[in-house]
């Protein structure tokens, strides 16, 4: 019997977080097994944990969290301890913008058994240019750093065993930014049994990105840095 974890960090999604709350909670309800919803407000300066509050209301398998601003990466990085010392037997992570599909987890639910982690691999996005650009990017550095190459390492749409995903956080980095990244590229170099599937991205389906083109500079140049740091400690 497998309890499953749905992890979502968000931040200032006033305008999503209602919609995504009742597309996502149906899986865990599903599941059963104390599966849980588990969303991480991060320290979002709307309406984002009240509403999380309101939602819970008769949602036992709903668990809303609020902590300090730390950032994507490490809201994730802290959802993913979360989930594994509640004993989850298998961890899910997505984001909170509305983007993905829930329907199209279930493919990703009956591989489960035959892979460490199933990550969606996005294909036809309607998220812009930019963050194309941005994909293909990074998977040249994860190259030219790791000697890895990655189809898409920073999916937000992923499932993980559990007992592999907490050996392997022991090598990120504390409130690392790009821990999907990095958990990707571990699971590279180790050669870890990954599979990865096509998934819709859509546009954001409400509010504002937080996340700009000189922002995207800023942590491409940091996680270069970061990048090579950590590569000698892999090695």
């Amino acid at each position: 019997m497998d309890k499953l974890y749905i992890v979502i960090p968000a931040y200032n999604e006033e305008a999503n977080i209602g919609r995504v709350i009742k597309d996502w909670y149906p899986i865990v309800e599903k599941i059963g097994n104390g599966s849980r919803l588990v969303i991480i407000d991060d320290g979002s300066k709307d309406h984002t944990f009240s509403i999380m509050q309101q939602q819970a209301k008769g949602l036992e398998a709903f668990e809303p969290i609020t902590k300090p601003n730390g950032g994507h990466g490490a809201t994730v990085l802290y959802g993913y301890h979360y989930a594994i010392n509640a004993g989850a037997d298998y961890v899910f992570q997505t984001d909170s913008d509305g983007q993905t599909l829930p329907e199209e987890f279930w493919p990703f639910w009956e591989q489960r058994n035959s892979y460490d982690m199933v990550i969606g691999h996005r294909r036809g996005r309607q998220d812009g240019l930019s963050r194309v650009f941005v994909t293909k990017t990074l998977k040249l550095v994860l190259w030219l750093c790791f000697h890895v190459s990655i189809t898409d390492a920073n999916t937000p749409f992923r499932l993980m065993k559990a007992t592999t995903l907490q050996k392997q956080l022991r090598q990120v980095p504390e409130n690392f930014n790009l821990s999907n990244v990095m958990i990707s590229v571990i699971y590279a170099r180790k050669k870890l049994p990954v599979k990865f599937m096509p998934v819709t991205f859509r546009p954001r389906q409400g509010g504002v990105n937080s996340i700009n083109m000189k922002k995207i500079i800023r942590i491409g140049k940091q996680a270069f840095k970061d990048f090579r740091r950590i590569n000698k400690s892999l090695r």
